[in-house]
């Protein structure tokens, strides 16, 4: 409370209380020191010789009701009575969303029946005394409009990619240690799937620094906005809960897709994350031109693909693959490409001698070889070659351990070894560049959990992120975030794991140790 020693307005002097109408404290602003301290009690006096405020402020009153521990901003900001989203307030001391502060609203119906006063504005964060109606300007309320609405400045972004965001963590109201933007993410049900998305998305550096560096003033598409805020929030230094919910994003996301991503429903990450690149491009007025939007700047790459329908030979053996043949007409087309996917050998379908399932082990360099422009693969009567022409700054790689059949959705468990630094994509592109790296560094990788076998079951899914804070050499950490759980594990152990994605920075991008 930032007025020390100051009585509420209720309190009575000589016998004598100041009562309005509702049966609530008369408006600090009309009570003056003077008029409160007529005919003061011994007592009084030895409280006033201790502290002696030089002036009672009407932005006093009751702030030490409010309960920063319970207030959570995370969720969508509707009113628990009219679940209306227009003018809504959150009352700071039992922290539920009311609409309005007039007369006839919600919010005011709640100060009085209540006894809780102090309330913030969700849009504007700007705080009000409920129900006398007045401003409030503390200083020590800007905590609160922080954690509502974070902000950052260029000076603080650019920290978060350097070694100095491990030198300084953050705690929250509990005394608990936290990092930055390596905050867990709620599994409100089964979003999971989403969550490893939103981790792998917020630690590229070029985007997650547009997002925090926004300042969207509510033209904008709301799930555009609702994305750059949860940006904020996991980045912001200076939370109640060293957690967040990722909730109001993620009924966004709901509404946006048509049912398509729900929270209570276990899906694919890869189509998730598809879907969101491109509506964030969309949102962000993006065409199909290069560089036309911060997603295509920092994941879009382009594809040289060459096509040719398969001609039967009759002096072909049985056992001998088709293959282009330079004789016939070759279709050439070049292809953008947000991130690219790579297929698994199939498993083994027999156990080994001592009766237990075989899991192969491959090298990176060998399912990457799809992208040589040599290997040809046969699909729907066509044989196709790939191989890059342009290489994005951030490439992203989709390993495809999931495929289906006319009965059930099988899993490959390949074990994929690749190197967790300097990964050269040099083989991989037509033209390698002579002024550009072709060298990429692991930043974020995804794994898939589930029961041994070779069938997929949702139900028992697990999906976590790894990732690399800032900094190299010895310095260098990788963390582990599974829902609310964040721990420290081993790079060497990272591999071990059934990859699903991976996102990769070239090595002149601010993540380079």
């Amino acid at each position: 409370m930032s007025g020390l020693g100051l009585k509420r307005p209720d309190a009575t002097k000589n016998g004598e209380e100041q009562f309005t109408n509702a049966g609530r404290p008369a408006k600090r602003a009309k009570v003056t020191p003077e008029k409160d301290q007529e005919q003061p009690s011994e007592d009084e006096d030895e409280d006033e010789e201790i502290v002696q405020p030089e002036e009672v402020r009407s932005s006093d009153l009751y702030l030490d009701t409010i309960n920063r521990v319970i207030l959570d901003f995370d969720f969508e900001k509707v009113c628990s009575v009219s679940l209306s989203n227009v003018n809504t307030y959150g009352c700071l001391v039992c922290g539920k969303y009311f609409q309005g502060r007039g007369r006839k609203s919600y919010a005011y119906a709640h100060s009085i029946h209540e006894d809780h006063h102090v309330f913030i504005n969700l849009e504007t964060t700007k705080v009000y005394v409920l129900p006398d109606g007045y401003l409030v300007s503390d200083p020590s309320l800007e905590d609160i409009s922080y954690v509502l609405a974070p902000t950052f400045t260029r000076n603080a972004v650019a920290i978060l990619s350097s070694p100095t965001l491990l030198a300084k963590p953050s705690y929250d109201l509990a005394s608990r240690a936290y990092l930055p933007g390596y905050v867990g993410l709620n599994n409100i049900k089964r979003n999971d799937h989403m969550n490893v998305i939103i981790h792998s998305l917020l630690h590229v550096p070029p985007l997650r620094d547009f997002l925090l560096l926004s300042n969207f003033r509510g033209k904008e598409p709301e799930l555009l906005r609702r994305f750059a805020m949860l940006a904020k929030k996991v980045w912001n230094p200076r939370l109640f809960k060293s957690q967040v919910s990722p909730h109001e994003f993620l009924q966004e996301v709901n509404r946006a897709s048509a049912g398509k991503f729900r929270l209570e429903q276990q899906g694919d990450p890869i189509e998730f994350l598809g879907w969101l690149l491109n509506r964030l491009h969309k949102d962000l007025g993006g065409t199909r031109k290069k560089n036309s939007s911060i997603i295509f700047s920092t994941f879009q790459g382009e594809l040289h693909v060459e096509n040719q329908q398969v001609l039967v030979r009759p002096d072909s053996g049985k056992n001998e693959k088709p293959r282009f043949d330079i004789d016939r007409d070759i279709k050439v087309a070049d292809s953008p490409f947000l991130f690219l996917a790579v297929d698994l050998p199939p498993p083994p379908l027999f156990q080994d001698a001592v009766e237990k399932n075989i899991i192969p082990q491959v090298s990176i360099h060998s399912v990457l070889a799809k992208y040589d422009g040599k290997t040809a693969q046969e699909s729907l009567g066509q044989l196709r070659r790939f191989k890059c022409k342009r290489l994005p700054q951030y490439i992203i790689l989709h390993f495809k351990r999931f495929t289906k059949n006319a009965f059930v959705e099988e899993k490959n468990p390949t074990i994929i070894n690749f190197p967790l630094r300097g990964l050269d994509f040099r083989s991989y592109i037509d033209t390698p560049p002579d002024n550009l790296s072709t060298l990429y560094d692991l930043i974020a990788n995804v794994t898939h959990e589930s029961v041994a076998g070779t069938t997929r079951d949702k139900e028992n899914t697990v999906w976590k992120a790894h990732l690399r804070t800032p900094g190299g050499g010895e310095a260098e950490k990788w963390l582990m975030i599974q829902d609310l759980i964040v721990e420290e594990t081993r790079k060497e152990m990272i591999f071990l794991g059934e990859t699903v994605l991976q996102v990769r920075a070239i090595l002149y991008t601010p993540y380079d140790g």
